[in-house]
C-alpha cells in the first residue's frame, strides 16, 4: 500500500463518543459485529447470544477475533435462539507495516459466511492467535518490567476458553490491580500505542487477511474506519485486494458518518453492514443495544450475498 500524505492518527475505539451516534428509530434487529469472552469479550458466547436474541435481534454475527471457537460452540451446542439466524463471523486486526497514519498501523478486516470447517483457513486463524498470545505475553512482561505487575490478575482473568487473548484483557487485568480505572484509561495512559506498556502486534497484513476471507467462501469487509471519505485511494487498494463489503453502521457513527460511509459503499459496490462491536466492559448488552441502528435490509442483504459466495 502506497503512504500517501499524512493523516492524522485515529482514536482505536471512543466508547464516549456513543452520545453522539444515530437516534435509533426503533429496536435493531440486525448486530454483524459483537465478541464473547472466546476472544476478548467479556461474555460467553452462550450469554452473549442470548443477551442479543432478548434485546430482538434476529440477524447475529459473532466475530471474534481470530477464531471461530464461539460460532462452533454455539452450533454444537445448539444453542442458537429459535427465529435467529447466526452468520459465521470473524475479525481481523491486520497490521500495516508502512505509515499511512493509521491509529497502530492496524486495519481491521471482518469476514462473513465463510466455511466453518476449512482447514487451511483455520490454519490462518491459528497462527494469527499464535501471534496474538506472543503479543499478550511480551505485554504481560513489559508492565512487570515498569513496575506495574498483573501476573496474578492475567490468571484469574485469562481462562483457557480465551482463544484470542488481547489487550482488553490486559486491561482488566490493570484495572483489578489498581493500575487503570477503566479500559480505555489503560489503553490512553498504558498499553495504547506510544504508552510505556505499548508492544506492537505481528500478524497478516490486510491484503493477506482479506484472500485468507475470500479462501474461505467468506465476505471480507473494512470494519469502523470512519476516516474512509478522506482516503479513497486506500479504499480503492483495499477493493483491488478483494475487499467487498464496508461496516457502515457503528455505534458511535454519528449521522453525517453514516451518511458519508454509505455513500462510499453505493460508489463502489460495497456491501454496507453494521454492529455494536460489543465487548462488554460498559455494561450490559441491553444497554449497548439501545444505542445502535442497523436497518433490516442490511442483514438481509448480507445474507444474500454471503449465500452467493
Amino acid at each position: 500500500m502506497s503512504a500517501g500524505p499524512s493523516h492524522k492518527r485515529a482514536r482505536r475505539h471512543d466508547p464516549a463518543a456513543a452520545a453522539r451516534g444515530v437516534v435509533p428509530p426503533g429496536p435493531s434487529t440486525v448486530d454483524l459485529h459483537a465478541h464473547s469472552s472466546r476472544s476478548d469479550g467479556v461474555l460467553t458466547p452462550a450469554r452473549l447470544i442470548e443477551d442479543v436474541a432478548a434485546a430482538g435481534v434476529r440477524v447475529f454475527s459473532l466475530t471474534d477475533h481470530d477464531t471461530l471457537a464461539g460460532y462452533h460452540d454455539l452450533v454444537r451446542a445448539d444453542a442458537v435462539p429459535h427465529g435467529m439466524t447466526l452468520i459465521p463471523g470473524i475479525e481481523i486486526n491486520a497490521l500495516v507495516t508502512r505509515d499511512l497514519g493509521l491509529w497502530e498501523g492496524e486495519l481491521h478486516i471482518l469476514g462473513f459466511g465463510m466455511d466453518p470447517d476449512d482447514e487451511a483457513f483455520e490454519a490462518a486463524l491459528a497462527a494469527q492467535r499464535a501471534s496474538r498470545r506472543s503479543r499478550f505475553d511480551r505485554t504481560v512482561d513489559r508492565l512487570r518490567e515498569i513496575g506495574m505487575p498483573i501476573d496474578a490478575q492475567v490468571a484469574e482473568l485469562a481462562t483457557e476458553d480465551d482463544d484470542a487473548l488481547g489487550r482488553p484483557t490486559i486491561a482488566r487485568a490493570l484495572i483489578a490491580a489498581g493500575f487503570a480505572s477503566t479500559v480505555e484509561d489503560a489503553f490512553d495512559r498504558l498499553i495504547g500505542h506510544g504508552r510505556p506498556g505499548y508492544v506492537r502486534r505481528e500478524g497478516l497484513g490486510p491484503e493477506a487477511a482479506i484472500e485468507a476471507i475470500r479462501a474461505a467462501d467468506g465476505l471480507p469487509v473494512l470494519a469502523h474506519f470512519r476516516e474512509a471519505a478522506g482516503r479513497p485511494d486506500l479504499i480503492r487498494e483495499l477493493i483491488d485486494a478483494g475487499l467487498e463489503g464496508l461496516e457502515v453502521y457503528y455505534r458511535t457513527f454519528d449521522q453525517s458518518t453514516v451518511d458519508a460511509m454509505a455513500a462510499i459503499a453505493r460508489q463502489h459496490g460495497l456491501v454496507m453492514t453494521g454492529g455494536s462491536d460489543y465487548h462488554g466492559d460498559i455494561g450490559p448488552y441491553a444497554e449497548t443495544h439501545s444505542r445502535i441502528w442497523v436497518p433490516p435490509e442490511v442483514g438481509d442483504t448480507l445474507l444474500a450475498a454471503t449465500a452467493a459466495s
